[in-house]
């Protein structure tokens, strides 16, 4: 469909553009042009539909047939008595975003170590855009994805996190984005996310998307990732929101020679929700883990889209994604990897294993593997089933009902995932978090994650 007809139809992007430019004057011309090129590229596709092969099974008519804006700054009032449940025990920083726009009174940098610099990239652009012009935009391709077209063209702010060379932060990162929804006003936000890690670097980062309301909203995310050389990046996505949320988000992640990065993604709410994982392996050495886990009931769509790409030789790559839907929600897992002619000894695995509670569940799973080099070692596999029968009678026979012992079988199953997670702070947080997503049944998670392997030695 052409560029006119495009533009007709979303009237509503179109005027929060204008209305962008607007304000956006004064910006580099570097930036606008990247935001003008991107919603011509937008007008000219449009959304995906369940036509092109990465969406085909999902469709996305809820949110092309939607008319979403921007939220008034009012709406956005919130206060640190809002944000303080959903913070990061032992976190060095918390950047909060209400409604996509980074709210300094509500964050907390003050631990932050020299050769550490965190806050809204709104800010950055107007201080210091010269150090965002050889990274912003630079990874994404926005001819891909229409929705990363999006994101480029309306995006206002987001985080931007540089770490120095040579600076090693054990404590997590924590980038809080607040989605203020409220019934009859659907509202969008387009957070814009720029994590740098120099070379010789270590770094936890962690994206938690929540809501206050339960409004309709369209979160679009785009986060881009640099891995300089040796560094080593732990990158957590806990995605929570209300289920009148549409949720879109996107990591790119460009990784230099022995840069190795963690991915690991926790969905659980929202009424749509697309997570795609796009790394590209362009230095020698390099590796990666894509680890995630996602739960669905109700009514509920969660597509996983996987996209590794080996360009360099002798990096190694492991997916590992888990799934657990009941009711009558639907799963996606569609993992693609793809080995350049250069990456000779490339060695990529790629698992998804998922469990279905209920009749009315539905996963597609479809593992791919596209190889134009000769000297790889490459495996891919999908699993799917219910719940151990012999495993929960075994349970119960130890005096332990019905409903717990499920709970105990679906927290190990999920627990493979958790498990994969360095950073403690992390895994505790959203270890708890699983569970309050988990039937009840069982004590909340206090310690280290250590109390589900002593309560199975206790039963046996």
């Amino acid at each position: 469909m052409g560029a006119i007809a495009q533009v007709a139809e979303l009237g509503s992007y179109l005027a929060a553009f204008n209305e962008l430019e607007q304000r956006t004057r004064t910006q580099p011309a570097w930036i606008r042009s990247l935001r003008r090129d991107a919603f011509i590229r937008f007008c000219d596709v449009g959304f995906p539909t369940i036509k092109d092969e990465d969406w085909r099974f999902t469709s996305v008519a809820s949110i092309s047939g939607e008319s979403f804006s921007r939220p008034e700054s009012s709406r956005t009032s919130r206060t640190l008595e809002d944000v303080q449940p959903f913070v990061i025990p032992g976190a060095a920083c918390v950047l909060v975003f209400v409604d996509g726009r980074f709210r300094a009174e509500l964050s907390a940098t003050e631990l932050l170590p020299t050769g550490v610099t965190a806050g809204g990239l709104a800010d950055a652009i107007t201080n210091s855009p010269a150090m965002l012009e050889a990274h912003l935009g630079r990874y994404l391709n926005i001819q891909r994805d229409a929705f990363c077209s999006l994101n480029t063209a309306l995006f206002e702010d987001g985080a931007y996190v540089r770490v120095a060379r040579g600076t090693v932060l054990e404590a997590p990162i924590h980038l809080l984005f607040i989605s203020t929804t409220a019934d009859g006003i659907p509202g969008m936000a387009h957070p814009r996310n720029l994590l740098v890690a120099e070379s010789d670097t270590q770094i936890n980062l962690v994206e938690e998307y929540v809501s206050l309301g339960s409004g309709v909203f369209f979160s679009n995310v785009v986060t881009e990732l640099l891995a300089a050389e040796n560094a080593v990046v732990s990158h957590h996505m806990i995605e929570r929101e209300s289920r009148n949320v549409f949720h879109v988000s996107t990591l790119r992640v460009q990784q230099d020679r022995n840069a190795n990065v963690s991915s690991h993604s926790v969905l659980i709410g929202g009424a749509l929700v697309r997570n795609n994982v796009h790394p590209v392996l362009a230095g020698e050495g390099g590796e990666c883990l894509i680890n995630g886990l996602f739960l669905g009931d109700d009514r509920q769509h969660m597509d996983n889209y996987m996209l590794v790409e080996h360009v360099s030789p002798h990096c190694n790559s492991r997916q590992f994604y888990n799934g657990i839907l009941d009711g009558h929600a639907h799963g996606v897992f569609h993992g693609r990897i793809v080995v350049h002619q250069e990456a000779q000894k490339t060695n990529a695995k790629q698992t998804n294993r998922n469990l279905l509670l209920s009749d009315s569940a539905q996963i597609d799973t479809k593992p791919q593997l596209e190889i134009y080099a000769e000297d790889v070692k490459c495996t891919h596999g999908a699993t799917i089933g219910q719940v151990d029968e012999e495993a929960l009678f075994y349970l119960r026979s130890r005096g332990i009902d019905e409903r717990e012992a499920h709970t105990l079988l679906l927290f190990a199953f999920a627990g493979e995932c958790l498990g994969r997670m360095n950073s403690a702070p992390v895994r505790k947080h959203i270890e708890r978090i699983v569970h309050l997503s988990l039937p009840t049944g069982i004590r909340p998670v206090t310690g280290d994650g250590l109390e589900m392997a002593s309560h199975w030695e206790e039963i046996g």
